[in-house]
């Protein structure tokens, strides 16, 4: 309107708006009154202080969009999908069916995705000490049997019997 006021109340707007979006199928959410100091998280529908929400300079009303617990799940979901392909719900499943346990040391719970690094293929879900140990030995099948094979105490240079006698390994 010319003199900057709208035609309707904020309520009569508001109702209009609703129903024109449940003429086209749409829902919208109902208002939730919100105290001071709080701010309600649209994934998991939590009215939170704001001391559960981060800091965003860039929204309006100054805090992230979701709370921290729920952007922690966001952000991990989407990590997994970007770098893996994987949705959380494969990689549970590939937790289950390997019982829970990393299947290289099978005494810890299996957290990490261990992927070969050229092809970018899931090979399975590691502990992080053995999916750090693969990486460290460069995904490189020969390293890890000669680490085997230095474990078991088989040696990869000539052990010295007697002077000037040395065991070549077999």
């Amino acid at each position: 309107m010319p003199d900057g006021l709208q035609a309707y109340c904020r309520e009569c707007s508001a109702e209009y708006y609703r129903q024109r979006q449940e003429a086209k199928g749409k829902t919208v959410r109902e208002k939730v009154a919100v105290p001071p100091g709080h701010k309600r998280c649209p994934q998991c529908a939590v009215v939170k202080p704001h001391c559960e929400w981060e800091r965003n300079k860039s929204s309006s009303d100054g805090w992230a969009s979701y709370c921290r617990s729920c952007r922690k799940t966001r952000n991990e979901e989407s990590r997994l999908k970007r770098t893996y392909g994987l949705t959380a719900v494969e990689r549970d499943a590939m937790v289950a069916s390997q019982r829970g346990l990393c299947v290289i040391c099978l005494n810890a719970p299996a957290a990490h995705v261990d992927h070969c690094h050229k092809t970018g293929r899931v090979r399975g879900v590691l502990c992080f000490n053995c999916n750090s140990a693969i990486g460290k030995l460069g995904d490189d099948p020969g390293a890890v049997r000669r680490a085997a094979s230095y474990l078991e105490g088989n040696s990869w240079k000539p052990i010295l019997v007697a002077p000037g006698v040395y065991q070549l390994p077999s």
